[in-house]
């Protein structure tokens, strides 16, 4: 039996997007005050886009309160509606599930699970129901509470409609990262008319979907989260600055695996090496932890993990150029030369098309598990949003940009190139020091 109890005086938190963030909740309150969810202020929102864009420094914390507080408006919209096709009894889960779907990221969360193998959403389920203040909160609920949450987070819930909410094509999760990412990188690409988009959305058969006068209000969203994909989270810039860190933990591992004795190693590192982390483990594992890690291995007697540290810590980002991946002579050559010149390509060269992050433009099919966006027109009839909409259409499932080779910008500066490595070169893009 659900028992919300609500909070004697309502708390409220300003914030830069939505101005104030509400919180009526005593559970959604006492999740905030838990130490897993205070570890998100440690967790930069954007990874190494800070790099690029010297403002956004915004964290998880900020973007999870913002993703509660959208969906907490979405549900009072149902509820003051009166629509019968919004289960009731699932608002505090749901508000619950909004507020923590990010609660397993790790620090910069792409680099760290490309490299050992992880997944934020697993860790965030394994903090939900594991011996935490979390999962002591989500049990006072209800002792169900736990594995509902986990179940909305992991996808795996009976009720598509609560799950669609956190993560779908049009979900809270998505309309706050837009807005939040485009304030804090000094962009206007992230902008829309979030209250026009939660007025025109509806609950309807299981589902959400969007009522077909609201059309224009959701192109101007799927055009922010178009433009944002391109400009911000595919940046060549913020993208050399995460090969960087994938080849500083990619290196760190080969040698621990080697038998390498680092002078220093703390003890979450080195049971995340050994594949032994636990969740006490994954809680003080941040970026805090990370970025003294590397300070201190910018001493380490290994020359290439000293040498990427400082890379990284004082941003001597790799330089890229554009590059044919089918040109494989010229690579090979490219690769060979540079080895010459005493860089291991292993670390130091990657070619790189941006296609690994969990960013993506709209897509009319099913997406993951994510249905598309449907309109409903005035007899209650579904249209896929593609199917009305000229612009939705035009920019549905583009892949743009380019292959990018990232290496040393040292090489720039060698006199004997090749002739085929010095037309490639001249080629460089600008430089990380001038995005």
């Amino acid at each position: 039996m659900q028992n919300s109890t609500l909070l004697i005086e309502e708390k409220v938190f300003k914030d830069p997007v939505h101005k104030y963030i509400y919180v009526q909740d005593r559970p959604i309150w006492d999740l905030v005050n838990t130490k897993e969810f205070q570890r998100l202020r440690r967790i930069r929102q954007l990874g190494t886009s800070y790099l690029t864009f010297h403002g956004a420094e915004h964290s998880r914390f900020s973007h999870s309160l913002g993703v509660y507080e959208i969906t907490r408006k979405i549900i009072s919209q149902f509820e003051r509606g009166g629509y019968p096709d919004w289960p009731r009894e699932e608002r505090l889960l749901c508000l619950c599930a909004a507020l923590l779907h990010d609660l397993g990221h790790g620090p910069f969360s792409h680099s760290i699970e490309k490299t050992f193998a992880m997944h934020h959403e697993e860790w965030t389920c394994r903090m939900v129901l594991g011996d935490t203040e979390v999962n002591r909160v989500l049990r006072d609920i209800d002792p169900s509470f736990p594995d509902k949450v986990a179940g909305i987070i992991c996808k795996s819930y009976d009720k598509e409609i609560v799950v669609s909410l956190v993560s779908s094509q049009l979900d809270a999760d998505r309309m706050d990262y837009l807005l939040r990412d485009g304030y804090f990188t000094g962009v206007n690409y992230g902008t829309f008319d979030l209250e026009r988009v939660l007025r025109v959305i509806r609950p309807h058969q299981g589902h959400l979907v969007v009522k077909e006068s609201g059309m224009h209000a959701v192109e101007d969203y799927l055009m922010s989260r178009y433009q944002m994909y391109w400009q911000i989270y595919f940046h060549p810039v913020t993208r050399s600055a995460e090969l960087l860190l994938h080849s500083i933990f990619g290196r760190a591992k080969v040698l621990f695996e080697d038998g390498y004795r680092f002078a220093h190693l703390p003890g979450p590192i080195r049971r995340l090496m050994r594949r032994e982390l636990t969740v006490d483990d994954y809680f003080r594992l941040d970026e805090s932890l990370v970025q003294s890690m590397f300070q201190e291995w910018t001493d380490e007697r290994d020359p290439v993990l000293a040498d990427l540290c400082a890379r990284f810590l004082n941003r001597r980002l790799f330089k890229y150029v554009p590059v044919d991946p089918e040109d494989r002579d010229t690579i090979a050559l490219f690769l060979d030369w540079m080895a010459v010149k005493g860089w291991d390509p292993l670390y130091y060269a990657q070619i790189d098309f941006p296609r690994d992050l969990p960013y993506d433009v709209y897509r009319p099919g099913e997406l993951e598990g994510k249905r598309p966006i449907y309109l409903m027109d005035d007899r209650k009839e579904l249209h896929e949003i593609s199917t009305k909409s000229d612009i939705v259409r035009s920019i549905s499932g583009l892949h743009q940009g380019r292959h990018q080779l990232f290496f040393p910008g040292e090489l720039l500066g060698e006199p004997d190139k090749p002739e085929a490595i010095r037309a490639l070169l001249d080629g460089s893009a600008p430089s990380p020091a001038n995005p």
